[in-house]
Order: structure tokens, then C-alpha cells, then sequence
């Protein structure tokens, strides 16, 4: 056999490629070039784990990822999973709307109450007897009130200048009559300078003068709740017979409606001459002067006028320098102070209510982020084996709880000013009243509860490590 094919080759009857590939000069020597690529975790000659090695001009192979892609992989991420990004939003939703809605019902509350304290007067200072103790006991049996006409009718221009006007007010809860109609209600026995002071106006028929007061007129003004009762036809009242404990007066007129102060009507009264009511409608004891409204010339007088009507009244009654003063007297500004602060402190619980709603639902971002964390974990693996650095999975992860944060504040101040807006159309009592620094201050406060909530799973995230993070089943 071997013979046979040294025949051949002798004989040059091999195969042509054969003399060709002995006849091709020799191909040059390659050497084999691999590339070499670095999974982040392994060390690197001269660098640190999670480093690329260097390309040839010395620079680190691989950068930040830029923004927009990390914005495009987080919103990816929520959009992925629709209705569990829903409920995730939802405490942030209900928390943002509760914080707007109930800071504008507070708000509202408030605003009213000042309105309705602005309503009682102008420039208003109401005064009242102190109680004198009589021996060793204080209250009904061992004190007694010391106020009469003949104080009130000592005031003047000399004497107490920056009071303009002052009026005793004697009141009484009794029963009116008017045809087949009655009414409780209560009655004030005023001088004609009263109306001033309280701010009415008539809005049928007049109101009474000094003149019916002094003459002891047998005249009425009704109040427009009272009216409205014992007229419910709307028939004209002026010139009618209305019966105050059963002796009659006529009525003169119908105060326009000012609404309610508190627990206090302003429309459920009814008014005659202070004369009137002690001697003719009352008895002794129901006649006596309980207070007395003043008016000060101005509003930076009040404090003046307040200092005047104490030092007249402690000339009448001989008070002694250092003693406690006779009357105690508040001024509209006091009261209005009173229920501002009684209103601030009642809006900052409602808010510090709503607010535990925010908190709730950021502790809900924080556990929805962790389970995200677990379920994505292989990922979170493969694009650090691919070069993604901590502070990219980092911010990948953060702004995806800004962003449910973000979105849920946004729909949570829609749904908060839809409440506040429609609120008082479903309870006309109530008042609303909608501001701005509560809708930011909400919406930041929603953005700020996604980036502490946040964080921790995102820190989380970007400390994986890849090798464990790839083997994660």
C-alpha cells in the first residue's frame, strides 16, 4: 500500500490543491486578540471592584447613566405594574386631599366666626359687673351686680372722650304673641343709640328714637327670625298688635338678618325702649342691667376707651388705687383674638389629623419599593454585571417613589379642592375657604414623604451585589 502512494506522489498525480497549497507562500502569524470585559464585583488590576478596566487612552470604560433613561427605566417599572402603583398612590391620594380639605374647613370655620364677631358692632366694648364677694362666699347667695341707669347716664364727652356711645341692655327670655302665632325669643331693652352700636339696620319699617324711649312708647322691633314666625305669610308687620307678656306694643319695624355669633341668634331677639321694659313689660328682678355695650370713637381708641369707662366707674363706687375693678369689660378685638386662636388651633388639628393619612401612605411607598426591590433583584443584577453603578440603581429606584409620591400628590390636591368646592353645597352652613400655601405646602410635603420613604429601598437596591443578585431565583 505504501508503495502505491509513493507511485502517485512520484508520478505527480495528486491532487492539484495539494501542489497549490505547497506552492502558496507562507500566511504571516496572527495572534489571537480577546477582548477582555470585567463583571462588576471582580477586582481589576490597579482599580476597585464595580470599576471597568481602562480603555487604551486611560479612561474608565462605562459612565453615569444619563437621566432621562433613568427616568424612561423607573417610569417602565411603574407602568409595568398599573394597579399595584394605584394602590401604592392611594394613602398618598387620601392623605394630600384630607390635609387641603380639612385645612379649608377649618379655615372656613374661622373666617366665619371673625365675620360674625365683626357683625355684633363697630368697634364694640361690652361690659359687665364684677361679682362682690360679701363675707367669706362667692357666687349667687354672697355676691351681688352693681350697674344701674343712673352709671350709664353719667358718661360724657368730658369724662370718657373716646367713648362714643354707650347703651344698657336689659334681656329677658320670653314669649311674644301675635295673633294666633307665638314665639320664645329674647328680649332687649335698649337706648336708641344701641342699634349703632350692634351695627342693625331696619329692613321694613324704622327703627325707635330717643325720643319714643324717653316717652316709655309701647314699640317693638322685631328681629327677623321672630318675624318670620309670627308673619310666616310675609304680611306687612308694621303698624300690628304683638303681645309681650300679654300687655300689647306696636310694631315699628324689622332688623335686617345677621345670622347667628356662635351659639347666639342675632336674628332671634326682640328690641324696646329700655324704659319700656323696666317699667312697663318686666318686673323688678327681670329689669335690672346686666351689661352694657359702648362704642369707642375709633379702633386704635378702644384700648383708651376701655381705660376710661374703668377709671369712671371706679370714681362712682370709690374703688381704692390697687383694688379689683368694678366692671369687667372685653373689647370686640379681645373676642375676635379669642376665636382666631381658638380657630388656628382647631385648623391645625384637623390638618395634624389628615396629615397621619400622609404618613400612612408613605410607609405603604416604602413596602411596595421593598417587595419591587425582591421581585427585581436578578435585574438589578444583570445591570451592574452590565456596568450600572450603585448611585444609577440608586436613582432609578428613588425616582420611582417620587414619582408615585409626585403623581398621588397631584391627584390628591384635585380630589382635595373638589371636597372643599362642593362641601358647602351639600351643608349651606358651611363655610370653605381655599388658599394656596396649604396646596403647596401639601404637595411638597407628598414629594418629600417619596424620597425619605424611598430611599432605604433604593439604598437597598444599589448595595446588592451582582453575583448574588444573578443567582436570585
Amino acid at each position: 500500500m505504501f508503495d502505491i502512494f509513493n507511485s502517485l506522489h512520484n508520478a505527480a498525480i495528486a491532487d492539484p490543491l495539494m501542489r497549490k497549497e505547497q506552492d502558496a507562500p507562507p500566511a504571516p502569524s496572527r495572534r489571537a486578540v480577546a477582548k477582555t470585559y470585567s463583571v462588576p464585583g471582580d477586582p481589576v488590576p490597579g482599580g476597585s471592584p464595580h470599576q471597568a478596566p481602562p480603555n487604551k487612552n486611560g479612561k474608565r470604560v462605562g459612565g453615569n447613566m444619563p437621566f432621562s433613561e433613568n427616568l424612561r427605566v423607573a417610569f417602565g417599572g411603574i407602568a409595568a405594574n398599573k394597579l399595584r402603583a394605584m394602590l401604592t398612590m392611594l394613602g398618598v391620594i387620601i392623605g394630600v386631599g384630607a390635609v387641603i380639605a380639612m385645612i379649608a374647613v377649618g379655615e372656613g370655620a374661622r373666617q366665619k366666626t371673625l365675620d360674625q364677631i365683626k357683625a355684633l358692632g363697630t368697634n364694640l366694648l361690652i361690659g359687665e359687673p364684677e361679682r362682690r364677694r360679701i363675707g367669706q362666699t362667692r357666687g349667687k347667695a354672697g355676691s351681688w351686680n352693681r350697674l344701674s341707669m343712673e352709671d350709664l347716664e353719667a358718661f360724657n364727652a368730658d369724662d370718657t372722650p373716646a367713648v362714643l356711645n354707650i347703651s344698657p341692655e336689659i334681656s329677658q327670655q320670653i314669649q311674644v304673641k301675635s295673633g294666633n302665632q307665638n314665639a320664645d325669643t329674647n328680649l332687649f331693652g335698649v337706648w336708641a343709640d344701641w342699634f349703632e352700636i350692634r351695627n342693625h339696620k331696619a329692613k321694613i319699617g324704622r327703627l325707635f328714637t330717643a325720643e319714643e324711649e324717653k316717652k316709655k312708647a309701647k314699640v317693638v322691633v322685631l328681629g327677623w327670625s321672630v318675624y318670620e314666625q309670627l308673619f310666616p305669610g310675609g304680611e306687612d308687620p308694621i303698624g300690628k298688635l304683638v303681645r309681650i307678656n300679654n300687655i300689647g306694643v306696636k310694631c315699628i319695624g324689622v332688623l335686617a338678618p345677621k345670622g347667628s355669633s356662635g351659639d347666639q341668634n342675632n336674628d332671634d331677639v326682640v328690641v324696646v325702649p329700655a324704659s319700656t321694659a323696666q317699667k312697663r313689660l318686666l318686673n323688678f328682678w327681670q329689669a335690672r342691667v346686666r351689661q352694657f355695650s359702648a362704642q369707642a370713637v375709633s379702633e386704635d381708641k378702644m384700648g383708651e376707651a376701655q381705660t376710661q369707662i374703668d377709671q369712671l366707674f371706679r370714681k362712682r363706687y370709690r374703688v381704692k388705687p390697687g383694688d379689683p375693678p368694678t366692671m369687667k369689660i372685653r373689647s370686640q378685638s379681645e373676642i375676635a383674638q379669642f376665636a382666631d386662636e381658638t380657630g388656628s388651633t382647631f385648623t391645625a388639628l384637623l390638618a395634624s389629623i389628615a396629615g397621619v393619612s400622609l404618613m400612612v401612605g408613605g410607609i405603604g411607598i416604602m413596602n411596595i419599593m421593598l417587595v419591587s426591590v425582591t421581585e427585581r433583584t436578578r435585574e438589578i443584577g444583570v445591570r451592574k454585571a452590565i456596568g450600572a453603578k450603585r448611585r444609577d440603581i440608586l436613582l432609578q429606584f428613588l425616582i420611582e417613589a417620587m414619582s408615585l409620591s409626585i403623581l398621588g400628590g397631584i391627584i390628591g390636591i384635585a380630589l382635595g379642592v373638589s371636597l372643599a368646592l362642593l362641601l358647602p353645597r351639600f351643608n349651606p352652613d358651611m363655610t370653605t375657604v381655599l388658599s394656596m400655601p396649604p396646596i403647596v405646602l401639601s404637595f411638597c410635603f407628598s414629594a418629600a414623604v417619596g424620597v425619605f420613604f424611598g430611599f432605604y429601598p433604593a439604598l437597598k437596591a444599589s448595595k446588592l451585589d451582582p453575583i448574588v443578585a444573578l443567582r436570585y431565583e
